[in-house]
């Protein structure tokens, strides 16, 4: 119901995230989309990566957009539609149609990772080495019991992954 074309419109919510960030802050922004030998799919971007808050109790805490329902899309009147023509939902529903999903954040003030299964967060959020850069990663691997095809084609992507921004740029890989 909410990927009826499959893996490629998972790919496309995860996209639309990514070129939100570029459309808003105005900067040249770089997508680099590939898909996995194992099915796995992973989406990643020089943004300044998911925004997160430090607690009163010092903790850090960020936007729960991959286990929560995106409201801008659920609970608008105006439906917004991705490339493939379907209504966007967001990260969430990836999330949830996912046997796994890790999401990786790079922000200037500290870098995290945190993995969810079919949605639910299986860690915590994982602090990981600074390495320079700023973005966000989103890998995940489709559940085929829920979304099929479970692969996606070059072809497919190539045609529907347009950049949205004269300042972005989508690259398109193998692996």
């Amino acid at each position: 119901m909410y990927a009826p074309q499959g893996t490629l419109h998972l790919v496309l919510e995860v996209l639309a995230y990514a070129q939100d960030e570029a459309e808003h802050h105005g900067r040249p922004a770089h997508i680099t989309i590939a898909v996995h030998s194992d099915g796995s799919v992973s989406v990643a971007d020089n943004g300044r990566g998911t925004d997160t808050r430090i607690d009163d109790k010092g903790q850090t805490i960020r936007k729960p957009v991959m286990a929560t329902k995106d409201i801008r899309f659920f609970d608008s009147r105006e439906t917004v539609v991705l490339s493939d023509g379907l209504p966007r939902r967001g990260m969430s529903v990836v999330a949830s149609l996912s046997t796994w999903l890790t999401h990786t954040n790079r922000r200037l003030n500290g870098s995290w990772t945190q993995r969810y299964e079919h949605g639910i967060p299986v860690t915590d959020l994982t602090d990981i080495p600074d390495d320079g850069t700023t973005g966000t990663t989103v890998h995940f691997l489709p559940d085929a019991v829920f979304v099929k095809p479970n692969h996606v084609t070059m072809g497919e992507l190539r045609h529907l992954a347009k950049p949205s921004v004269a300042s972005l740029t989508i690259g398109i890989r193998e692996e």
